[in-house]
């Protein structure tokens, strides 16, 4: 794939070709066989995943800072851009997305975050902004080669993680001067206060609890938002994550995303009993779990063709390990469990681009199965390589390490169980 295919396409013909719908042809069947332009971004991923990130991935762990050279060189081949997003996101079928992230996580999840957590933000504005607000915004979030951006999306807080309907970060509207004032701290954000753009989810009416939430646009260098401590993570430790401090700050009408006429109709809804039919943070939620689900296939699957190789080349009473049927049979259920996921996950990204409701919380239980599957198939790596396994000289440490995290962020697993629990039973059930 020729590196200016991607650089080269037009931001706002992507966002028109995104936002059709495929009338003219039908919808899209699912298919498991993909389409060339598939298998050459995939192929075109693969080959920086494999070149660039992952003789990188071993210094970036250790230093645990944002690798702004790789990111550079994403940006250089069109990878890290609006355009490549664009294009990934623009596919029909919703599955280019999940597979270009599961091509780029094959090579290191903290460098693929690193690479990837802008993607949140552009999914809140792409997901809730007026066409103009795409417009100024998104381009905002990466910058260009020469001078690469960050985006990031705020929505936990200190004791509002699983529970966004604890929110308590404030937006009060000052009518005089058609701004919004700010005030609040959020935790666990992907390049927080080192991004460019902040997209934070706030409350414009607490007794409505997560219906009263709208996203806000926080544009560079605005007085007020700040960076707060630095996460020392377990995992993903070449991304950034900080908490970001709002005070008093204070932002233009315009940056609140969807527009204030389109919030207040919706708030009247609610305050007549009504539905909401989306909430701020949950609509980003939905459109992303299939895509980190896929990130955390990833992660499995690099250690699974990690141990898998080990296990043919180590030796021990005289003969390769995976000849014992204990080590063999290890392998083949790994292999069996990140192809029962990639299932749930493509299933989930389809559904999700053709507009169908998830009626059995499909993009749950793909989250849920991809990271429990790259927790288990991590851990196995590891005890497949033994002793070995267990040291920082392989990067089997570093994938179990970084796999944790696809059970905690972005809803726990017990969360997604609960959503999922939901769905089936009609139940509310606590």
């Amino acid at each position: 794939m020729a590196d200016s295919s991607v650089a080269d396409v037009d931001a706002q013909a992507l966002l028109d070709e995104a936002n059709s719908t495929s009338d003219a042809q039908g919808e899209p069947k699912f298919t498991l066989e993909l389409d060339q332009d598939q298998k050459d971004i995939k192929e075109w991923v693969h080959g920086f995943a494999e070149g660039v990130v992952r003789p990188a991935a071993e210094e970036w762990d250790e230093r645990e800072e944002t690798p702004w050279p790789v990111i550079q060189e994403a940006a250089k081949i069109g990878l890290y851009s609006f355009e490549a997003v664009g294009q990934f996101w623009a596919d029909e079928t919703g599955l280019t997305l999940p597979i270009a992230n599961e091509e780029l996580f094959w090579g290191d999840a903290g460098i693929g975050m690193a690479i990837m957590g802008t993607t949140l933000a552009v999914a809140a504005i792409f997901g809730q902004g007026t066409p103009e607000q795409m417009g100024e915004w998104i381009p905002q979030c990466y910058g260009d080669a020469d001078d690469v951006k960050l985006g990031a999306f705020c929505a936990s807080e200190p004791d509002a993680g699983s529970d966004v309907s604890g929110i308590r970060t404030s937006a009060k509207y000052d009518e005089a001067k058609d701004e919004w004032v700010l005030n609040g701290q959020k935790a666990w954000a992907t390049n927080g206060g080192i991004a460019n753009v902040h997209v934070v989810i706030a409350s414009v009416d607490r007794e409505l609890g997560s219906r009263g939430h709208a996203a806000f646009v926080i544009p560079p260098n605005t007085p007020g938002c700040e960076q707060g401590a630095k996460v020392k993570k377990h995992g993903l430790r070449a991304s950034h994550t900080a908490d970001v401090h709002l005070d008093d700050c204070r932002v233009p009408g315009s940056c609140l995303l969807g527009g204030k006429e389109k919030l207040d109709e919706r708030l009247a809804r609610v305050r007549e009993g009504k539905k909401a039919k989306s909430q701020a943070a949950m609509q980003t939620f939905e459109a992303s779990r299939p895509v980190v689900g896929a990130q955390a296939l990833g992660v499995a699957r690099a250690a699974y063709e990690y141990a898998l190789d080990y296990a043919k080349e180590r030796r021990q009473f005289g003969r390769a390990i995976v000849e014992n049927q204990s080590i063999a049979f290890d392998l083949a259920n790994m292999k069996l469990e990140i192809d029962a996921a990639r299932l749930l996950v493509w299933r989930a990204a389809w559904m999700g681009r053709q507009g169908h409701k998830f009626e059995n919380a499909e993009g749950s239980m793909s989250k849920l199965k991809a990271g429990e599957v790259a927790v288990w198939v991590t851990e196995r790596a590891i005890q497949i390589l033994g002793g070995n396994g267990y040291t920082r000289e392989f990067p089997v440490e570093r994938m179990h390490r970084d796999s944790k995290i696809y059970t905690i962020f972005e809803g726990t697993s017990e969360i997604q169980q609960l959503v999922i629990s939901r769905a089936i039973s009609g139940f509310h059930i606590k």
